[in-house]
């Protein structure tokens, strides 16, 4: 999203009325979607290498509008901050690095490369309450809405590649997560994408979550694996550290880092054990598997990598997708809240211990939280900045979050300014609303 992008106090029905206003609707139909913000409860950077997380979509989100051209041309206005895009539905569309505008360029890059008959334009028009860099998937939010408006414009719904590839929401999210990564799905061929090595946790909680339920997914394929109702009495409440999380420059790398680590390990593994296994979590469920792999990442250590680092991620990812995921999802479907509270509490800890993605301001948001009285609270995104996620009592949740997004502000002035608390509903997933 453009840069200092906030709108967070308008509400749904504003961001129609503005998105409407944008593109003069009172002379020309628009299509409108509302795409929503998500938090990944837990599955810390586990997608990508095939693991599961517990995922929720929720109220904040974006508002986008489409209206059909007659040409081949897209223009883009961010309804909120005056910002403009304009490009053209082209397979060889070079995107802009490092700002807001390639996003979209490289979902009409792909449409364009994947579907050679999508040739229309359109003006499209959004608005947000979503805060942007704030690790609640703006960008990938951007990715949905995009392709969301470009498909309805071309129809691609009725074409053979959609019957036979995207029919259902997950392949859909599945393939989104292949445009911003760059990565081919079946025949429909990859391209450099965004320049991030993620997965597609953020389209599946966009597209297949739904209200007041939190959905349990595996990945590389996207499996559905349940969901449980989000207890009655709690509350969602988010702190924005105000430390931006963006992917881009130093962040990007660093996040990536993250990724390349699990092909790394995946690959040391398959050259060892002769495994034909495609993803981690595949290979870790192996019999014998986990503890074969960690030696081999403790005597044979990498030099691309710090002492330690790809043994310390490994267990991270094992502990989170294999062991914490399946056991917290059972103890909230008990309504445990205290056993779910403890393993929240670890999967904070391999992050800040065996992912290293975390800052002093989000380390110090999930203890504090927890220190007032949250049931559960934990970092959640790509992390080095981003936000916090707490489960507290509905009839003190406004209270708790003036308290603890006060205390903190006092704790990190810097960050102070951009700092916030947001109570949310779990939500829907992306929907038409026109």
């Amino acid at each position: 999203m453009p840069e200092g992008h906030r709108g967070a106090t308008l509400t749904g029905a504003n961001l129609r009325d503005q998105v409407r206003a944008a593109l003069d609707t009172s002379t020309r139909d628009a299509a409108l979607w509302h795409v929503p913000g998500r938090v990944e409860l837990l599955g810390k950077h586990t997608d990508y290498a095939g693991g599961r997380s517990l995922l929720c979509a929720i109220d904040r989100g974006l508002v986008i509008g489409m209206v059909r051209r007659n040409d081949d041309t897209v223009t883009f206005l961010d309804s909120s901050s005056g910002a403009r895009a304009a490009f053209r539905l082209d397979p060889d569309l070079v995107p802009l690095t490092g700002r807001w505008a390639g996003f979209p360029m490289t979902v009409a890059r792909r449409i364009a490369r994947n579907f050679p008959d999508a040739r229309r334009g359109a003006d499209l028009a959004l608005a947000s309450n979503l805060p942007s860099a704030a690790g609640m998937s703006s960008s990938s939010a951007l990715i949905v809405a995009t392709f969301l408006a470009l498909a309805e414009a071309n129809e691609l719904h009725t074409t053979e590649t959609w019957r036979a590839h995207l029919s259902t929401p997950e392949a859909l999210a599945e393939y989104l997560g292949c445009i911003e990564n760059g990565q081919s799905f079946g025949p429909l061929s990859g391209d450099r994408g965004v320049g991030t090595f993620g997965g597609s946790q953020d389209h599946t909680a966009i597209l297949c979550c739904r209200p007041e339920r939190v959905s349990r997914y595996s990945f590389a394929p996207v499996a559905y694996e349940g969901e449980i109702r989000w207890p009655k009495g709690m509350a969602l409440v988010i702190a924005v550290s105000g430390i931006r999380s963006r992917k881009s420059g130093p962040q990007r790398e660093a996040y990536n880092r993250l990724s390349l680590a699990t092909r790394v390990i995946l690959d040391r593994w398959r050259e060892a054990s002769g495994t034909q296994a495609v993803t981690l979590a595949a290979a870790a469920m192996e019999p014998a598997a986990q503890a074969a792999i960690e030696q081999l990442l403790v005597d044979h250590p990498d030099p691309a990598f710090p002492p330690g680092f790809l043994a310390g991620r490994f267990r991270q990812f094992v502990s989170e997708s294999l062991e914490i995921i399946p056991e917290a999802a059972l103890a909230l479907e008990r309504k445990d809240l205290q056993s779910f509270g403890r393993l929240v509490d670890r999967s904070q800890l391999g992050a800040e211990e065996g992912l290293h993605n975390q800052v002093p301001e989000t380390t110090h948001l999930a203890r504090h939280a927890r220190a007032l009285g949250a049931h559960a609270a934990s970092a959640f995104g790509a992390g080095f900045g981003g936000s916090v996620w707490a489960m507290v009592d509905a009839a003190e949740a406004d209270r708790f979050g003036k308290q603890w997004i006060g205390e903190y502000r006092r704790a990190f002035p810097a960050a102070a300014r951009r700092a916030e608390y947001v109570r949310s509903e779990l939500g829907p997933a992306a929907r038409r609303i026109d």
